[in-house]
């Protein structure tokens, strides 16, 4: 995430919007190293219409540095769910725990890395320079991300199992390999392998997107 990285994500939106009605959305930080403060800033405001963002602490109480939302919720409260893993970490984590934290999205995956310190770089002589520790990131609710991480509200994750059988060479993985008759056929009708086979943990992200725009219809037909 890069100070530019708010008004990218505004711009597909907009494209998203413009090309038919949303009924929620999936922000996918899996495996995102993170980046600078001010694009987690705007990223996470982008989905929030009030309220703290973030705050860095350090070790004077007098050091606090609140970050707030501004007025305005791109896409007017919809459904939103934030998929992480252990290699969200940083910026992705702050944009993860703010949304858990206001009851914006639900959070699903596993446990994100817990990358939640400010580092300043202060010049010394020359082209040598220090690098030092001087706050930590906290959520909205006053959770330090450091070495903790952001808990998934619902944990979805591929098995070991799954894991080391990605990792072993597969006759798929050849190049020209020969399709099986199942393959070809749906290729041949321009299907494609199954979304839970592809990515299971995405899968589980729309399922539960469904669930959520599914309970709060029946809600509303309720309340009529």
């Amino acid at each position: 995430m890069q100070n530019n990285t708010g008004h990218e994500a505004k711009k597909a939106l907009d494209q998203l919007k413009a090309e038919g009605e949303l009924s929620g959305l999936i922000l996918d930080l899996r495996n995102n190293p993170g980046g600078v403060l001010g694009g987690a800033v705007e990223i996470s405001d982008l989905f929030l219409d009030s309220g703290l963002i973030v705050y860095t602490q350090g070790r004077e109480s007098e050091s606090r540095n609140d970050y707030k939302a501004n007025p305005g919720d791109e896409i007017e409260g919809l459904p939103l769910v934030v998929l992480v893993n252990g290699g969200s970490a940083s910026a992705s984590e702050i944009v993860a725990g703010a949304l858990q934290d206001q009851g914006r999205a639900v959070v699903v995956g596993t446990r994100t890395f817990g990358k939640g310190s400010v580092q300043t770089v202060l010049p010394i002589s020359g082209d040598n320079a220090l690098k030092l520790t001087t706050a930590r990131y906290y959520t909205p609710d006053g959770r330090s991300i450091q070495a903790e991480g952001i808990e998934p509200d619902i944990p979805v994750q591929v098995s070991s199992v799954e894991l080391l059988k990605d990792q072993r060479p597969r006759e798929a993985d050849l190049p020209h390999h020969l399709l099986n008759q199942a393959q070809k056929e749906a290729l041949e009708k321009g299907g494609e392998e199954p979304l839970a086979s592809r990515d299971y943990p995405l899968s589980q992200a729309l399922s539960i997107l469904k669930g959520i725009n599914l309970a709060e219809r029946r809600k509303a037909d309720r309340s009529r």
